[in-house]
């Protein structure tokens, strides 16, 4: 089986070096900077960058039925000019934790909160520019309660079997980057304790 490692190349180094970086524009959400960098192959090279805070994304979990259920959003996106369904997601305030943030954002956007929390994945949304993360908590235990959305959100939710949120994501009708990746890691996930429990039947 390949093993993959992230260690660099022998004599080569691990990082750019940053020779110098301006601020260009900044805005309520991100800022940009222009940065002149030598990369770790020794070129000199101009690099703009989009500068964030980084960003919680919740995939909450009916988890009380046989089948699980996840809890999709639908709004309006302008940059996509159309309306997309997505996992509850929002920006990390300045000086707050990823959990703090995961919890007001799912409280804030869809009324529920949920007892228990566990981060499952944390990736860079598009790392060829835009230095923005992403964290990725699953919540269960959830209890419904009162959104609480900001003025110009206005947001459909709707609880969807796991299956149907796969079968959406593989005819393209979630086009969201976040949400593909988290409705996938919960199915391979189901799927694979599915496997285990099969086997341990099997041998029982």
């Amino acid at each position: 089986m390949a093993k993959f490692s992230r260690k660099p190349s022998a004599g080569k180094p691990t990082k750019a070096r940053v020779l110098s970086s301006k601020t260009v524009y900044r805005g309520p959400v991100f800022w940009v900077t222009t940065d002149q960098v030598q990369e770790p192959g020794g070129i000199q090279v101009r690099r703009d960058v989009i500068r964030h805070s980084g960003s919680v994304v919740v995939l909450a979990v009916d988890d009380s039925g046989a089948t699980p259920r996840v809890l999709l959003e639908r709004q309006y996106r302008h940059a996509a000019s159309d309306y997309l369904w997505e996992l509850p997601a929002g920006r990390i305030d300045p000086g707050e934790k990823e959990l703090t943030a995961a919890k007001r954002e799912l409280l804030e956007e869809t009324g529920y909160a949920a007892r228990h929390w566990r981060r499952i994945l944390k990736f860079y949304a598009s790392p060829g520019f835009v230095a923005e993360t992403m964290a990725v908590f699953m919540a269960t235990g959830l209890r419904a309660g009162v959104a609480q959305p900001e003025e110009d959100e206005i947001i459909h939710k709707r609880m969807v079997p796991l299956p149907t949120a796969v079968n959406m994501v593989l005819r393209g009708t979630i086009q969201d980057a976040k949400t593909i990746s988290s409705v996938l890691w919960l199915d391979n996930v189901c799927r694979a304790k599915g496997i285990k429990k099969a086997q341990k039947n099997s041998d029982s």
